[in-house]
């Protein structure tokens, strides 16, 4: 099986190219955004022409926290719908009878029932810090849904829930929540300060999974022989930002005072993803939050000694 793995230098990517790269009969193939720009319609039909992969995970996107949403959302919308497009066209073009598009659990609706089933998408309005993104990728999982019914082929999509792991992107305002923390509190400890801010109340609650158990819930899923068009992936529990914040700094190992400041937005109450559908197939998550703290965390001390820290 020749298998494209695109966003491959990402941490999902990343993840991917793990589970994958000692898989008996995989042939990897790999391309980085200068090597093939996948906002490039021609480029992309003239890789599939010329690779010839058997199966495709859509990985690659344009990403960000709350912040960078806010402030590039023609960059997340074009970009994102410009790789989802020319992914799944170019891969039916190329004869690529098998597709793996992956989304983001804020494909739902701001106001969804906890946890979030998959038959809630389109049901209500959007989170508007990041509606941008979401049009994009709900765009993306759409196209693969309807790929599949008019030509026959085998697109489908999964929805992972807050992901962590080695490669992450630790930008100071652009990353997501769980590499910002780890950042910050590996800094505050690295100076010596007393202690660290911490935005809201701590009371919403997140659901976050390693990067690694994505991967595998992807092996599992294009084991399948008919897979839902649709899935959610996550752990089926959640923590309070108050818990996660405080292992963090646990797993850093700073001894200083978390101070919060309420007057600083929380966010929605609750997001947990609804996963008894992949659940009910057979699959479930292997590493804790614990574990994958721990790490995470010593992936980013050897990216940065190494220089290749993101962000």
């Amino acid at each position: 099986m020749r298998l494209f793995i695109s966003g491959h230098t990402g941490m999902v990517g990343g993840a991917l190219v793990r589970r994958f790269a000692n898989e008996p009969g995989v042939t990897l193939l790999t391309r980085t955004r200068k090597e093939l720009d996948l906002t490039d319609q021609s480029a992309v039909h003239a890789f599939y022409a010329a690779e010839k992969p058997d199966v495709v995970i859509v990985a690659a996107g344009k990403v960000g926290g709350i912040h960078a949403n806010n402030t590039y959302p023609a960059e997340f919308i074009h970009q994102n719908l410009a790789i989802a497009s020319n992914c799944i066209h170019g891969a039916w073009l190329g004869g690529v009878k098998r597709l793996l598009f992956l989304g983001s659990s804020c494909i739902y609706p701001k106001l969804a029932p906890q946890p979030m089933r998959e038959d809630c998408l389109l049901s209500s309005a959007l989170e508007p810090t990041n509606e941008a993104y979401a049009i994009a990728k709900i765009a993306g999982l759409k196209m693969a849904e309807y790929y599949r019914k008019q030509y026959g082929v085998v697109y489908h999509s999964a929805m992972p829930t807050n992901l962590y792991g080695p490669g992450d992107n630790y930008h100071p305002q652009n990353s997501h929540v769980m590499p910002a923390l780890i950042r910050r509190f590996h800094e505050a400890k690295e100076a010596g300060l007393a202690e660290v801010p911490a935005w809201g109340t701590g009371s919403p609650r997140r659901e976050f999974m390693h990067a690694d158990d994505l991967a595998d819930a992807c092996a599992f899923l294009l084991r399948l022989e008919n897979p839902p068009d649709l899935v959610n992936v996550g752990c089926g529990t959640d923590e309070t930002i108050r818990e996660l914040v405080e292992q963090v700094a646990e797993v850093v190992g700073f001894q200083g005072k978390i101070v919060w400041d309420a007057s600083k937005p929380d966010g929605s109450p609750r997001k947990l993803l609804d996963t008894s559908l992949l659940n009910s197939l057979g699959w479930q998550p292997r590493i804790s939050l614990k574990e994958g703290l721990a790490r995470t965390y010593q992936s980013f001390l050897e990216e940065q000694q190494a220089g290749k820290l993101r962000g």
